[in-house]
């Protein structure tokens, strides 16, 4: 048994991951900002969970004196906006982290499970048509998007995706995605100043019951959701061929637990992918949605956004091989049972 502080504890993920904790017999001690990006306008700590701020370094220090690990999930996530966001993004998520670890260095906490992202690797791994690694992918021309050329092409012959190793060089291409290769940056490096451990897991799109409805800060699938919801068809871009790995909340959290019981014999960094370990894509994720609600079809747009990557699959097996992590729900299963799962109400940024 552990003694474990859970920063976020009363997101999407945070919480969930606070239940499966404490039904494995640790003891959890929960914080929140409660940040308007997540969360309603006004809203209150759940029981159990503290209003904290984790870039507050002394309180931080005085909440975590007494635990093993910390769980830092506390993160404003999502593509945004635009390009205003990368303040929000680097306050939130590379501030608040800086302070965090400094928090740990003070207290002398030295194992840290991090919630990082599969949007470090922007555009994933691709293999040309002779099945050989492709190690510079070549940006997609914005002449070929708009006349609805979608995939990578090289030699006029165009790539094929293949699975996403966490050796896959970073290459954000939004704000939060550089946000999140910071957070992992600043972690490696706390690893080498203290002789701490640290397990980045890189979420891939996260989806489930208590996601945020009605923000541009959530994942692909809450915001299919929230237009289903509204009687409105949810609008894919692209052609909706974009292949992704999409992993329930549950396994999110269960990922989490097996990293706490495991970094007593990881040292030194570790980065780790979390994901079902099947591919779907994302015209797939909006038709299941969409039928299970009963709803309006999708729409493919064709319309496409700047940063926005064509294909990420995640490989599963470095997970299961380190800390022991398979996902246990299909996402076909998973989807379908998301389409009638509670969302959380409107956070407090909509726009």
């Amino acid at each position: 048994m552990s003694r474990v502080l859970v920063t976020g504890a009363a997101g999407f993920i945070g919480s969930r991951i606070t239940e499966v904790l404490r039904d494995a017999g640790h003891m959890v001690t929960g914080v929140d900002a409660l940040i308007p990006a997540a969360h309603p306008m006004n809203a209150q700590p759940p029981p159990g969970v503290q209003r904290i701020d984790v870039a507050d370094r002394q309180c931080m220090i005085e909440v975590m004196a007494d635990v093993d690990v910390v769980c830092h999930q506390a993160a404003m996530v999502g593509a945004g906006v635009n390009a205003a966001d990368a303040p929000r993004y680097a306050r939130e998520n590379d501030w608040g982290t800086a302070q965090l670890l400094a928090a740990m260095f003070e207290t002398g906490r030295t194992r840290l499970v991090l919630a990082s992202s599969m949007v470090v690797y922007g555009q994933g791994r691709y293999r040309d048509v002779d099945g050989d690694l492709v190690e510079h992918v070549p940006a997609r021309r914005p002449d070929d998007l708009a006349a609805g050329r979608f995939e990578h092409v090289v030699d006029g012959r165009p790539l094929q995706w293949g699975l996403t190793g966490e050796d896959t060089p970073f290459a954000p291409s939004t704000s939060y995605a550089a946000s999140k290769c910071a957070q992992e940056h600043y972690a490696r490096a706390w690893t080498h100043q203290t002789g701490g451990s640290v397990i980045a897991l890189r979420y891939h799109n996260v989806y489930g019951p208590r996601m945020p409805r009605d923000t541009p800060y959530a994942g692909v699938a809450s915001i299919f959701r929230s237009r289903l919801a509204a009687g409105l068809a949810p609008l894919v871009f692209e052609d909706g061929e974009q292949m992704r790995d999409f992993v329930h909340v549950d396994d999110v959290a269960l990922a989490n637990l097996r990293a706490i019981e495991a970094i007593e014999r990881l040292p030194g960094f570790t980065a780790l992918n979390v994901c079902s370990g099947t591919p779907i894509s994302i015209g797939t994720v909006a038709r299941l949605l969409a039928e299970a609600a009963r709803g309006p079809a999708p729409v493919i747009t064709g319309d496409f956004r700047a940063g926005d990557v064509r294909h990420v699959v995640a490989d599963p097996r470095l997970a299961r091989d380190r800390i022991g992590f398979t996902a246990e729900v299909a996402p076909a299963d998973g989807i379908v049972r998301f389409a009638s799962e509670p969302l959380r109400a409107p956070s407090g940024l909509t726009t």
